[in-house]
C-alpha cells in the first residue's frame, strides 16, 4: 500500500471542496492518504511519502498564494526523484492567467525530479457536483499510479 501526502491552501474553501472529494476518490481505491494545509507542513515531510499531491488557487494575475510561498522555495532543498505527484487547483477565468499556480507546482515538482502522473486538475471556483465526481476520479486514478 503507497501512503500519499495531500498538502494545499485554501481561501474561499474552493480548493479545499476539491482536496476533500480527491482524498475521497484515494482513499475508495484503497490507499493511505495523510492531508494538511500547507500552513500546517513543513517540505522535510514530502521524503517519507511515495505520492504527493499539491493543491493551490491562483493568486492574483497568475501567482502561487502567498502561504505557499515559503513551502515552494523549501522545496529546492529536496529531491523527489522516485515520487509520484500530481496537482489541483481552483481557477478564475476571468484573469488571463488561468490556473496559474497549477502550473508552476506541476513544474517545481519536475524539476525536483518527481513523475508527475496525472495532468493538473483545474476546477473553475467552487466545484459543481460533477466536478466533485471529476475530483474524486482523480484521486481514484492518481491511487493507481502510485501503487
Amino acid at each position: 500500500m503507497a501512503n500519499i501526502l495531500m498538502v494545499f491552501a485554501s481561501m474561499t474553501g474552493n480548493t479545499e471542496d476539491m482536496a476533500d472529494a480527491i482524498a475521497e476518490g484515494i482513499r475508495e481505491a484503497g490507499e493511505e492518504l495523510v492531508v494538511k494545509s500547507v500552513l500546517d507542513t513543513n517540505t522535510n515531510e514530502l521524503e517519507a511519502y511515495d505520492g504527493i499531491i499539491l493543491g493551490a488557487y491562483t493568486w492574483g494575475d497568475g501567482e502561487l498564494p502567498d502561504e505557499f510561498l515559503d513551502f515552494y522555495e523549501e522545496m529546492d532543498e529536496y529531491s523527489l526523484s522516485g515520487k509520484k505527484a500530481a496537482v489541483f487547483g481552483s481557477c478564475d477565468s476571468s484573469y488571463a492567467q488561468v490556473g496559474a499556480a497549477v502550473d508552476i507546482l506541476v513544474e517545481k515538482l519536475r524539476e525536483r525530479g518527481a513523475e508527475v502522473v496525472l495532468d493538473g486538475l483545474k476546477i473553475e471556483l467552487s466545484p459543481s457536483a460533477d466536478e466533485k465526481e471529476q475530483c474524486k476520479e482523480f484521486g481514484r486514478r492518481f491511487a493507481l499510479a502510485v501503487r
